[in-house]
């Protein structure tokens, strides 16, 4: 009897292992492992439309998003500045500044829902009450000397869908003390981010001509208004001017598009500042893949795949072939964090289908990084300069992230036993749970 006690834990040890040995011979799967792969194929379909759906759509505002104004600049012949700001008035007015990506995130949240529902004609008395001072805090320097900017027009959309933020449109000019070599543009920095973008009139030499002998058709106008040349080329300038910084100057005799190379740096910068500090999404995808394995070879497997795929849409959609509505295609990103994340949890090994659905959600990222450089657009004759810059920016600040993660923990506890019971199980539960709520904010709560 004492004999059995004995055995029965060396047999049952010893049935365990031969079950083990089988399952892994035999390639069978835990359950969870199944329901894993099973997800991994229900979305891949969903992906997959997304994709489609955006050779037929353009892009759309998102709700409560604060995004950069957008400024368009154009010269007349007779030394007129005309200047077109898309911008979220109910925003400015409301005073929700750049430290805050949503406005429902900001103390102001009340006022601004209250603007927000105020027809045109109401929302542009509420602007008129403070045009002086609003206009009067911008800056506009020709040749180091400040001109004043005088008001034209306000044009405020109808009310429509309240959860979707409304571009406005100010429309202003200034009188350029001829003859004048360049200017430059400064707002508040409570007034946001802005981005300025200089479109070489119709009809003129990209590197030739004055600025007196250049004419802004109706069509250049409307395009201006519309943001219809954005990501196409045909600005002999365009950047992002960071709230409250001036931009460099913007040379007016025989507008000179900016080299092939610092056209390049500039958007190595922009596309860095796109992942770090400001896209935590695109942050928390790269923390998710981080945290599923710290090894080198699991890492490199996984990051080479997303990279691969966000460059092939993002150079789709700045090409102008593919356009995907954000409605679509940010509600699957956060869902994409939340796949990744749980699959952290659930598996301890990378398996095939893990990179390939890595590689799909990397075409998703991909039209996200798009609609920002979309909104900024790029300088004539050189787009690819410009794309390819902001692409490796991208994936400089992917690897700072994954730098971050692992002077963080990575470098200390990695080979540690109880790595993935203390950190990767409880930080991806941690990421799981921001993404669920980031998908039920871009679809349920919108």
């Amino acid at each position: 009897m004492q004999h059995a006690d004995q055995a029965c834990p060396l047999t049952l040890e010893r049935r365990n292992e031969m079950l083990s040995s089988s399952r892994k011979c035999s390639g069978a799967m835990h359950p969870l492992t199944w329901l894993m792969a099973w997800l991994a194929w229900l979305m891949a379909p969903a992906v997959l439309l997304a994709l489609a759906m955006s050779l037929a759509f353009s892009p759309a505002a998102q709700a409560h998003e604060l995004r950069p104004a957008i400024a368009d600049v154009r010269v007349q012949a007779d030394g007129t500045l005309n200047m077109r700001i898309r911008l979220n008035l109910e925003a400015l007015l409301a005073g929700i500044g750049p430290e805050h990506q949503n406005t429902q995130d900001a103390p102001q949240a009340e006022e601004y829902n209250a603007l927000r529902k105020l027809p045109p004609e109401d929302l542009q008395e509420r602007f008129m009450q403070r045009r002086e001072e609003i206009i009067g805090a911008m800056e506009l320097k020709v040749d180091g000397r400040r001109v004043p900017l005088v008001f034209d027009t306000l044009k405020v959309p109808p009310v429509g869908d309240i959860r979707l933020a409304r571009s406005s449109t100010l429309v202003l000019h200034a009188r350029l003390p001829l003859p004048a070599q360049a200017f430059t543009w400064r707002w508040p920095r409570t007034f946001g981010d802005i981005v300025l973008r200089v479109a070489l009139p119709q009809g003129a030499a990209a590197n030739g001509g004055d600025a007196a002998t250049r004419t802004a058709s109706a069509t250049d106008a409307e395009n201006a208004e519309s943001g219809q040349q954005a990501g196409k080329g045909g600005y002999v300038f365009a950047g992002l001017v960071r709230a409250g910084q001036e931009s460099p100057p913007i040379s007016l005799h025989g507008i000179e598009p900016p080299s092939g190379w610092d056209v390049f740096w500039q958007y190595v910068v922009v596309g860095f500042e796109h992942i770090l500090p400001k896209g935590m999404d695109h942050i928390l995808f790269v923390v998710g893949l981080f945290l599923f394995s710290a090894s080198i070879g699991s890492l490199l497997w996984q990051i080479s795949s997303f990279t691969l795929a966000h460059t092939i849409t993002l150079g789709l959609a700045m090409a102008g072939y593919i356009a995907a509505p954000p409605a679509i295609v940010e509600p699957l990103i956060a869902l994409s964090i939340v796949y990744v994340a749980v699959e952290n949890m659930v598996h301890d090994r990378l398996y095939a289908w893990r990179p390939l659905l890595i590689f799909l959600f990397g075409l998703l990222h991909g039209l996200g990084f798009a609609s920002v450089l979309t909104e900024i657009g790029m300088p004539e004759g050189a787009f690819t300069a410009g794309l390819v810059g902001f692409n490796i920016g991208v994936e400089l600040g992917q690897l700072a992230v994954i730098a971050l993660c692992f002077l963080a923990v990575g470098l200390w506890f990695r080979h540690k036993s109880w790595y993935r019971s203390r950190i990767t199980v409880p930080a991806s539960l941690v990421v799981a749970a921001i993404g669920a709520w980031w998908f039920l904010e871009r679809t349920l709560l919108a």
